[in-house]
């Protein structure tokens, strides 16, 4: 109990950081990744062409790669100065939004063709077809797979402690170098990431609850 009272502020910051990078990058994420998966499948050739491109290169990409690329090119190309916790957060908003894409995209694919072909018929544009008609019936479905990335998605928040990112696993390295046992540092680090983790499940549970069709 001590390694965690006596450095309790640095955990509770190490947490607030694991906390803020999940919940920005999950943001990041859902956008792209519904943005993207509109793309996929659109009528529109470019469109779907650069979907493909986008989940192909990010899920083949390692993550750690990823990171390395956005830490360090991109401030020297694109954006200098621009802080290690945005810096991280896109490069895990990106990564994940490939797989919400194709979480998503199996979502749409679940919706019967003929409720886009009746929007159609009534002069609804894809855009309107896909926002009114096809995403809100397919959010049941997506749901369930969400969950799971976005559990994915607060574990992987772990690799950002390595690239000077306030959260838990640097709080762990910190405690590790001061000589702490190391049995109970990941035992509190652990702790942190399960109540992160439960409450994500705990919310999407709610969710898949209050839009369930009744049998």
């Amino acid at each position: 109990m001590n390694v965690l009272l006596d450095h309790f502020s640095e955990f509770r910051d190490g947490f607030i950081g694991t906390v803020s990078i999940t919940a920005v990058s999950t943001a990041i994420a859902l956008v792209l990744g519904i943005a993207i998966a509109g793309f996929r499948v659109s009528p529109v050739p470019p469109l779907r062409w650069f979907g493909t491109a986008w989940v192909t290169l990010l899920r083949n990409t390692p993550l750690t790669l990823l990171f390395l690329v956005t830490t360090f090119v991109v401030p020297e190309i694109l954006f200098p100065g621009m802080s290690a916790f945005v810096l991280g957060s896109i490069a895990l908003g990106f990564y994940t939004s490939s797989f919400v894409c194709e979480a998503v995209r199996s979502g749409i694919n679940t919706v019967p063709l003929g409720q886009a072909e009746a929007a159609r018929s009534l002069g609804m544009t894809f855009s309107q077809t896909l926002r009114l008609i096809v995403l809100p019936q397919a959010t049941r479905t997506v749901l369930p797979p969400l969950s799971s990335i976005l559990i994915a998605l607060t574990k992987n928040s772990a690799i950002a402690g390595a690239f000077s990112v306030t959260e838990l696993f640097g709080w762990q390295k910190l405690m590790s170098e001061e000589g702490y046992d190391i049995v109970p540092i990941f035992l509190w680090v652990s702790l942190a990431y399960l109540v992160v983790t439960f409450s994500i499940s705990g919310v999407f549970r709610i969710l898949e609850r209050r839009m369930e069709v009744a049998r």
